[in-house]
C-alpha cells in the first residue's frame, strides 16, 4: 500500500463535502474549495452543525488552521 502524506489527504478532499471539527466542539460542514501550508480552509456553502443537525448557514468561510481539530469526509 502507498504511504499518503496529510498534503495527499487534503488535496484529495479538494471540491468535496468534508465536516471540519473545531476547537471548543463546533463542527462545520461545506464544500472544501482550497487550503495552505497552515491549514486555512476555505470552505464554501458552510452550514454550522450541531448534534449533527444544521444550526446555520454561514456560506463562505476561511477556518484558520490552528483552530482545526479534524477534517472528515462528509
Amino acid at each position: 500500500m502507498t504511504e499518503k502524506r496529510p498534503f495527499d489527504i487534503l488535496n484529495a478532499a479538494l471540491n468535496n463535502n468534508v465536516v471540519v471539527g473545531l476547537k471548543g466542539g463546533r463542527d462545520i460542514r461545506g464544500l472544501m474549495v482550497s487550503y495552505d501550508v497552515h491549514m486555512n480552509i476555505v470552505l464554501e456553502k458552510a452550514e454550522e452543525l450541531a448534534n449533527g443537525e444544521v444550526k446555520r448557514g454561514i456560506g463562505t468561510v476561511l477556518l484558520r488552521g490552528d483552530s482545526v481539530v479534524y477534517i472528515s469526509p462528509a
